[in-house]
């Protein structure tokens, strides 16, 4: 999926790609409720701004990346999911959910929601941090959002 986007710099693109980020700025903003009057604002026409208004945007609308779900598995000592918890929290990325299976043969199985908005390292950066800890048996990365 990520092979069909490039990243620009503005400076690079033509000009109506930055009006149709900015119409769907006005849009979304309340500043104009039609398209045809934030589009005049900005000056591109409507058939640019549907042609583009989904393909181009900016960083901070993007989702891609901003949420894991991860599987460990542990040996059953105590701390252990406290261990893994203080390491996500380490890495700036927060928990959404965690779902722990009853203990079998001494290990126990989690599956993690992880959060990455905020994350200071990558993903590879925390999942060696996670498999490094002491009783952690395994980590996988089972989807990223």
């Amino acid at each position: 999926m990520l092979n069909d986007y490039l990243i620009v710099e503005k400076s690079a693109l033509p000009d109506y790609f930055l009006r149709v980020v900015e119409a769907r700025k006005l849009l979304d903003s309340g500043a104009y409720a039609q398209v045809i009057d934030a589009v005049h604002a900005v000056g591109i026409s409507r058939s640019t701004y549907y042609k583009y208004k989904d393909k181009v945007l900016e960083p901070s609308q993007l989702t891609v990346g901003r949420k894991a779900s991860m599987m460990l598995q542990l040996n059953h000592r105590a701390g252990m999911l406290s261990r893994v918890l203080s390491t996500v929290s380490a890495c700036n990325a927060n928990i959404l959910t965690i779902t722990q299976s009853l203990p079998i043969r001494g290990k126990a199985n989690i599956m993690l929601s992880i959060d990455l908005s905020g994350i200071s390292r990558s993903v590879d950066e925390m999942t060696r941090e996670l498999s490094a800890i002491d009783g952690v048996d395994q980590v996988r990365l089972l989807a990223l959002e």
